[in-house]
């Protein structure tokens, strides 16, 4: 093949989004040193619009005796206990007698709503829309960095900003964890890193507002718009891309992401079998809150539609490449190349684990990368799954947590 064959295979698995708002996110970076208004100094200088007093937290948990106790610990370590409140969605174990040991507020549901019902069960019972300014939605697995808001709260001085997208980092897990436990551990560091640094920081931009989700695993709200969004929508796996798509499609405001704001720390699955269930139900939510939503004029729909299109045609040449290469073989005839594979996919694929292992200062990250395109390669085969179960099989949104492990202190 020709040497721009490769080019478009690369372009077809990495797609030109990445250093589309690379670019952007690089022009927001210079603008900030020159500017200074990163999120620490604007808390020093400018007078807070929230305050820590001033946020509720509200951490749904189905079953989560295990992790529990140190999220409720992280949390009020930053705010007064009275502003935490855990919803016991079904649980059967100890989730709400450890959170009520801790001194937070507890409301038990039964039967189990799913976390979306949860949350507006939550919201509404505890009127946290009238109570508070903002609302910090936590996983119940999280841990939330020392400055989350620190350095998180100072993003709501600009008043048009209504959520803040936390950013996600997977719990240094000193465990004993096999080959393949350590290898996803490390795959969904490398994820999270490059989706924040090359696309989020650079979506997040005040002129372009495009960002997709505003994770649900430590986040932030203003609660004057909690009332605008259908947070229990009916049938979605999971809520926070519908709640970040409820606030392009209602124009409710901007979400702000910075890569040095609002840190939490994430508890990842350390075995294949709970990685792809965990997988499976984010990229089903995220086709169902698609269908739900559709397509529409402006900024936001226009790079959705993107990320939509490169999404699938990544998904559908890595499912296809094992393939095109065993067929080519058996019939002696050149469909696809092994350069070209390694030239067009792997080496650039390598090129984010070295980026990665930068950036954290982890160059054990150098060996575990090589292996990356094996887990890409699942990763596609259940986004192209999921995006046709979205239009054919109906889901209830209760939930059953993924498995959880005790955490290293």
């Amino acid at each position: 093949m020709e040497p721009w064959t490769i080019l478009l295979i690369c372009l077809l698995v990495l797609g030109i989004s990445t250093p589309f708002w690379s670019s952007i996110g690089l022009l927001r970076l210079v603008g900030e040193w020159q500017n200074r208004t990163k999120p620490r100094q604007l808390a020093v200088k400018v007078d807070p619009a929230v305050r820590p007093a001033e946020v509720a937290v509200l951490i749904a948990a189905h079953n989560e005796e295990l992790v529990i106790k140190d999220t409720i610990a992280t949390a009020a370590a930053l705010v007064p206990a009275r502003n935490i409140h855990v919803i016991s969605d079904g649980s059967s174990d100890a989730t709400a007698q450890i959170a009520g040991h801790a001194g937070v507020n507890v409301l038990e549901l039964n039967p189990n709503r799913g976390k979306a019902g949860a949350l507006a069960a939550g919201m509404e019972y505890y009127d946290l829309a009238n109570n508070y300014k903002a609302v910090l939605l936590l996983d119940a697995d999280t841990r939330l960095a020392p400055d989350y808001l620190a350095t998180g709260l100072p993003l709501f001085n600009d008043p048009e900003v209504v959520a803040v997208a936390g950013r996600a980092r997977s719990l240094p897990d000193r465990g004993k964890q096999d080959p393949v436990g350590r290898i996803l551990l490390a795959y969904r560091e490398r994820l999270y890193t490059i989706v924040q640094l090359l696309l989020k920081y650079g979506q997040a931009a005040r002129p372009a507002n495009v960002v997709a989700i505003v994770p649900g695993f430590a986040s932030m709200y203003r609660t004057s718009v909690l009332a605008d969004i259908d947070v229990d929508a009916p049938g979605l796996l999971i809520e926070d891309f519908n709640m970040t798509f409820e606030i392009h499609a209602k124009k409710l405001g901007r979400i702000d992401f910075h890569p040095s704001a609002a840190i939490a720390y994430t508890q990842d699955p350390d075995n294949f079998h709970d990685y792809v269930r965990q997988i499976r139900r984010w990229s089903l939510g995220f086709w169902q809150t698609v269908r739900r939503h559709g397509l529409h004029l402006g900024r936001f729909w226009a790079a959705l539609l993107l990320h939509i299109v490169e999404l699938i045609t990544a998904s559908v040449v890595l499912v296809l490449v094992i393939p095109a290469l065993l067929a080519g073989a058996l019939l002696d005839v050149v469909i696809l190349r092994p350069q070209d594979v390694l030239l067009g996919i792997l080496l650039p694929d390598y090129l984010l684990t070295v980026i990665t292992a930068c950036v954290l200062r982890r160059p054990g990250l150098l060996l575990l990368g090589l292996v990356f395109p094996l887990v890409r390669l699942v990763d596609a085969t259940v986004c192209l799954v999921t995006a046709v179960q979205a239009w054919t099989r109906k889901t209830s949104g209760v939930w059953v947590s993924p498995a959880r492990r005790l955490q290293p202190s």
